[in-house]
């Protein structure tokens, strides 16, 4: 199920209003229609992992002291210094 699922009085009477329109195209128009549908589905399903994604990041939890976590954070620190050749 998808996180609204109730349907607005104003959703409804579009849905109802736009299904007029339908009747008069050709099977065409309307697999069409049904396309763009789908991918706009598609497109809304990838957004709201975005959103999902982007609301992972945030403050860190952590009882040492911000000098502590930038002190292990620098020791940790590796470097490779290795020539390379192009």
């Amino acid at each position: 199920m998808y996180k609204n699922d109730i349907m607005t009085i104003t959703e409804r009477y579009i849905i109802n209003t736009y299904s007029l329109l339908f009747e008069n195209m050709t099977s065409l128009s309307k697999i069409e229609l049904l396309q763009k549908l789908a991918n706009s589905l598609k497109i809304e399903n990838r957004a709201d992992k975005n959103k999902d994604f982007f609301s992972s990041f945030g403050g860190l939890e952590s009882d040492k002291s911000a000098e502590e976590i930038i002190k292990d954070i620098k020791e940790s620190r590796s470097f490779n210094r290795k020539n390379l050749q192009l």
